[in-house]
């Protein structure tokens, strides 16, 4: 019987008829293709190296500051570089509402939106002329980090806004928060820094005002302008996750990375853990639950849902 033909036998081998190894790996060299056990070896390895780049680096968190502290004895449980001053982005907004609930606002009144809110706030449900009540708002502000609504709760409180602004650097220095200086109202200026410990103690302040904690814990939320309807949902995915969570904010810009100070109820203790500058969205809440994990026995896995 004559041979078959290289040409013939590289038919059979797509028509599944011809199978041998050592066809395969000859006609992919005299093709200059990569083997089937080459492609087999390099995806092998990239799963390998996949799955060590998933894990923590040295240090437990990839967030470039980090902190973890027990919010009753204040005990200190993890720390990453917690005294460094650096940008927060929309961490800021916690100081922000605070002076505004200062001034006993009127919740139920409208405020209209106005073009000067909307330039270069980023993305926004409102519209330029829409009237909103404060206290959606002041949902809006804490939930999904709106710019625009954070911007017209301080045009609609009772101070002017350097007045307004002065006060935040106030209640800072009031706060013993020695590494945080606020410079605009969103956080969308990248000076305002502050450092992840002070975060900590900023958020814990925070959640201690009922009407904060709500909107903060608050997964989903709907509301009515004068004109239309609203659906707004919180940024914070440990909210649909298994852990009782008491209070939280999410931030980022691109100077600051992605941020999140939390407080979470686990195992029958309060724990407030800050993570600043993590490379992705998801990690900055693996960053959490990693290091709430240290101080349990129970492991929750992240969860997915927005």
């Amino acid at each position: 019987m004559a041979p078959i033909t290289s040409r013939f036998c590289g038919v059979l081998l797509v028509l599944g008829l011809v199978t041998s190894p050592s066809y395969a790996t000859n006609a992919s060299a005299a093709s200059g293709r990569p083997s089937l056990r080459q492609h087999t070896t390099k995806s092998l390895r990239h799963r390998s190296l996949h799955r060590r780049s998933r894990r923590a680096p040295p240090g437990g968190v990839w967030a470039r500051n980090a902190v973890l502290i027990d919010s009753e004895t204040g005990e200190v449980l993890f720390e990453k570089d917690a005294s460094r001053a650096v940008p927060i982005a929309s961490l800021s907004k916690l100081m922000t509402v605070l002076v505004f609930l200062e001034q006993n606002p009127d919740m139920d009144r409208l405020a209209e939106v106005t073009r000067a809110e909307l330039n270069g706030a980023g993305r926004t449900q409102l519209r330029n002329h829409e009237r909103v009540s404060l206290r959606d708002l002041l949902h809006m502000a804490l939930m999904c980090s709106d710019n625009v609504a954070t911007r017209v709760l301080v045009r609609e409180s009772s101070l002017a806004p350097d007045e307004f602004l002065a006060r935040m650097n106030q209640r800072a220095a009031e706060m013993g928060l020695a590494g945080t200086r606020f410079v605009e109202f969103t956080g969308l200026d990248e000076r305002n820094v502050s450092t992840a410990a002070d975060c900590a103690h900023l958020l814990r302040t925070a959640a201690t005002n009922p009407v904060i904690q709500d909107v903060m814990t608050t997964r989903t939320y709907e509301f009515r302008s004068a004109s239309r309807p609203h659906v707004i949902a919180n940024t914070n995915r440990l909210l649909f996750g298994r852990y009782e969570v008491r209070g939280g904010k999410t931030g980022f810009i691109v100077e600051a990375g992605y941020c999140l100070a939390t407080w979470i109820h686990s195992q029958g203790r309060d724990l407030i853990a800050v993570v600043l500058g993590a490379p992705t969205p998801a990690t900055r809440f693996a960053d959490v639950v990693r290091l709430v994990q240290r101080t349990s026995t129970s492991t929750p896995s992240v969860p997915t849902t927005n």
